[in-house]
């Protein structure tokens, strides 16, 4: 028989900031999104405070600095080092892993004998040993009721909740509104009001057909997983991508072509990155620039290159945005966005030469990728870079309230002084 946990972080972004920072402990925090533009994950005592979620900072600058909450950029090298290291604890406890997300991961406990509850606590204080981050357990059958596990025991239960102990899971089921439930949509559930169906209880005792008909094959999933019948298996492998796209609001609107060119050639650079680290190449790239919705005199344009064989050389990728910058960068417009798109990704090393192309030159390509990549490995992102990416600062992000890099850069490694 089925059986999973998902483990999940607490408040993540929160707790990847204490481990650092423990004068924080129990005090509210807020971390904001890219320029800090608004609220993207709030501490429990900042939810107390009536923090919402997708505030704009500018609304709640005063409010915060009245009630002591404490603002923070959001540092995303931090929290994925933080994520790998909670990943790779949680990857000793359990055959098979899923890594949903950056917080988030199923453990497959299917055929493990014994108290699985005293065993997840022995997961969470390990993890929290090891690495700082706090965080809860749902076991159940399915992933879904998982799910709804998990929801529980971030509310009590110490941090751990097995489904099967519960005494009434139906009452349990009865009071979880629709949009708790893993993959309903507010769309979906205003839907499933409207057809009687108020709460988890109502919708796991629906008939599963008679929901595919009206939502598709993923509702009548979720139908049967609530009944407790296994249907969404574990994914360890994630599902290689079709495309790749690096894009960035700028910190302050850009009108010179030389600060585009070096935001293009950063994101072509990081997406080449991307495609070696997961051992793809593209036939295609998209740059795009675009000015703000809100200005008056608006632009936005793209332009695609097609290349002869699939790469995903750093160089290679810059010289098409390069190109393509020229043909659509237009003088006397403020742009805000600037990206990059891969839109046609194959496995790197499968296509089809023709008979006059050398070898030479791809080895020594490759050769030179594997050299820069464990360059910047070893000694830090960026102690190798292109020229052009250096020639303005002006697209980089806002970020004034950014605590240090504390695990993946050596020159904001944590002092600590006697």
């Amino acid at each position: 028989m089925s059986l999973f946990a998902i483990a999940d972080c607490n408040n993540f972004y929160a707790s990847c900031e204490r481990v650092f920072q423990p004068n924080l402990d129990r005090k509210p925090i807020v971390v904001l999104s890219n320029n800090d533009g608004c609220v993207i994950a709030r501490s429990n005592e900042a939810k107390l405070l009536g923090v919402k979620m997708g505030a704009p900072y500018f609304k709640i600058q005063h409010y915060a600095k009245q009630e002591g909450i404490t603002i923070l950029s959001s540092n995303y090298c931090l929290y994925g080092d933080m994520s790998q290291r909670v990943m790779q604890v949680l990857s000793n406890y359990a055959p098979r892993i899923e890594i949903y997300s950056i917080d988030e991961a199923f453990l497959d406990f299917s055929g493990m004998p014994g108290d699985l509850t005293q065993y997840c606590q022995d997961i969470c204080k390990t993890v929290k040993q090891w690495t700082g981050i706090p965080i809860s357990i749902g076991i159940a059958p399915t992933k879904t009721l998982a799910k709804l596990a998990n929801r529980l025991a971030k509310k009590g239960h110490g941090g751990v909740l097995d489904w099967r102990t519960l005494v009434s899971p139906n009452k349990i089921l009865e009071a979880i509104p629709l949009e708790d439930i893993w993959g309903i949509s507010r769309r979906w559930s205003e839907k499933l009001q409207a057809l009687g169906i108020k709460n988890a209880l109502d919708l796991s005792q629906a008939e599963p057909k008679r929901m595919r008909q009206h939502f598709g094959v993923v509702m009548e999933r979720i139908v049967i997983e609530l009944r407790g019948n296994s249907c969404i298996p574990l994914e360890e492998m994630p599902s290689a991508k079709k495309q790749i796209m690096t894009s960035r609001s700028f910190g302050e609107k850009l009108t010179q072509f030389d600060d585009l060119r070096a935001a293009v050639t950063h994101f072509s650079a990081r997406a080449a990155e991307k495609l070696r680290h997961q051992k793809l190449a593209t036939q295609a790239l998209t740059v795009f620039i675009q000015t703000s919705p809100f200005d008056t005199q608006q632009y936005a344009n793209s332009a695609t290159t097609v290349f002869e064989l699939p790469s995903n050389d750093s160089a290679q990728l810059i010289n098409a945005a390069h190109r393509g910058l020229e043909r659509i960068f237009k003088k006397g417009f403020s742009y805000q966005r600037a990206g990059i798109l891969l839109p046609d990704l194959l496995p790197a090393g499968v296509a089809q030469k023709s008979l006059f192309d050398s070898d030479e030159r791809s080895i020594r390509s490759d050769q030179l990728m594997v050299t820069l990549d464990k360059i910047n490995r070893l000694h830090g992102k960026k102690s190798i870079c292109y020229a052009s990416e250096i020639i303005s600062k002006r697209w980089h992000m806002r970020q004034q309230f950014k605590s240090p890099s504390y695990t993946t850069n050596w020159r904001e490694l944590l002092t600590i002084m006697n």
